[in-house]
This record gives C-alpha cells, sequence and structure tokens, in this order.
C-alpha cells in the first residue's frame, strides 16, 4: 500500500497504513478463513484518496484527544480474497500534508520543525506490511515496518474488510473497502518532545493512535471474473 508520507504528530504514522491498539493485537489469536466473502477480484489496488482519510489523536494535558490528519499519502495493495493471508500493503505519507484543526499562528510549523517530524529532513512517511493474520470472519491483524522520523519499528494495525465489488457501470473497476487503526509510541521513533513526566499529565502523550479509512480502486470490470468469492 504506497500512502505519499505517519507521523502522527510527532503516523504525529500509515502506513499507511491505513485502525486496535498495537498492545492489544498482540493478544489476539491469529484464526484460519477461507475466504473474505466478496466479488470483488484479486489483484492489484490503489488508494481513492477522494475516499480515504488518514486521522491520528494524541492526549494533550490529559484534558482532550487531539486530532488532526495528513492530506497527501498514497498505499498500494495486493488484494486477495481468496488467500486473505498472502496480502500486502505499502503505505507512504507525505509529513508536510498535515492539517490541525484551527492552529494558532505557527503552530503547524512548530510541528513540522526538528521537535517533531523534522518534516525538512524526513519529508516522508512509510508503512510495509510484512505479515496479515486473519483474525475473524472480515478482519486481519497486519504487521508491517513503519518508517517514521529516520526510525524503523514494527506496528500493528487491526483491519476490517468491509466489503465490494467486481465493478459497476459508473465505477468500472473493483473496489474495496478496509477501516483499520492501530498505534504506536512516538518515543520508539526519536520524537520524545512534550512528552509529560511520570504521573503527570502535563504535556503531550507518548501514545499515538491511527485512524484509518480508504477505499481502493483495482482490476477493471472485464478482467473481473477471476479469483472472487461469490457473495452468499
Amino acid at each position: 500500500m504506497k500512502i505519499n508520507t505517519i507521523n502522527c504528530l510527532a503516523l504525529i504514522t500509515v502506513v499507511f497504513t491505513l485502525a486496535a491498539c498495537g498492545p492489544m493485537a498482540e493478544d489476539q489469536t491469529a484464526v484460519a478463513i477461507e475466504a473474505f466473502a466478496t466479488e470483488a477480484p484479486a489483484g492489484a489496488y490503489h488508494v481513492d484518496p477522494s475516499h480515504a482519510d488518514l486521522s491520528f489523536r494524541v492526549n494533550h494535558l490529559g484534558f482532550s484527544w487531539y486530532t488532526a490528519r495528513f492530506t497527501n499519502f498514497s498505499a498500494d495493495l495486493h488484494f486477495d480474497p481468496l488467500k486473505p493471508a498472502e496480502m500486502n500493503v505499502v503505505a507512504t505519507i507525505n509529513s508536510r500534508s498535515l492539517v490541525l484543526p484551527s492552529p494558532p499562528a505557527d503552530f503547524l510549523d512548530t510541528l513540522l520543525g526538528a521537535q517533531w517530524l523534522d518534516a525538512a529532513q524526513f519529508p516522508e512517511i512509510k508503512f510495509s506490511s510484512t505479515r496479515v493474520e486473519p483474525t475473524g470472519e472480515n478482519s486481519v491483524r497486519i504487521t508491517g515496518d513503519l518508517s517514521l522520523h529516520g526510525v524503523r519499528k514494527p506496528v500493528v494495525l487491526n483491519a476490517v474488510f468491509n466489503g465490494g465489488y467486481a465493478g459497476h457501470p459508473l465505477d468500472p473497476h473493483g473496489r474495496i473497502g478496509f477501516s483499520a487503526r492501530g498505534s504506536f509510541k512516538r518515543s520508539d521513533f526519536g520524537i520524545s518532545y512534550g512528552i509529560p513526566e511520570p504521573g503527570s499529565t502535563m504535556g503531550v502523550g507518548d501514545n499515538i493512535e491511527v485512524i484509518i479509512e480508504a477505499e481502493f480502486t483495482g482490476p477493471p470490470l472485464t478482467q473481473a471474473g477471476e479469483g472472487r468469492t461469490p457473495q452468499p
């Protein structure tokens, strides 16, 4: 899944991608499923940016969960409804595409600066899946490498397959949709500015929660007859 660059505040990274938090995901047990129930064909899919959202949230002073998003990202997904465990995704995010809710003057520049995203030195955030494990009828756990702020570490996304189709007269390509959630500690990626002292909430939290909603377009409708699972 190629998402264009997730330092979610500081994925400040997502992918990618590309939400269920990492620690909880580790306790889940992978289950065997034969296939996703969909007419969408197997093949290469690319995120539809007009029907996708990449948001994150971080605790602020213990008073609220500050929520923002990246708007410039891409994601490439190899989708196989018959073999979900063989899927893979690469997502890339443009770290300069950070959008904040009503930011005060110069606040965006601060977050893009050296203490946080350091977007001048690290213009991209990238997520590349390394393992996909089915966890339910329409859910998978995606383990992958997140490259953020010059550091690469594994993170986990818990994703739900929302369905898809092989094509439509007004949309003559396969289309599928996923929702995903994940979390990671920004300090693991060298972004530690403003983390509260132990026992305090006065600052910006270490834990980053990632929320992804994404539709992907795939093979043309005329090629959609193979590698699909009929709807029951």
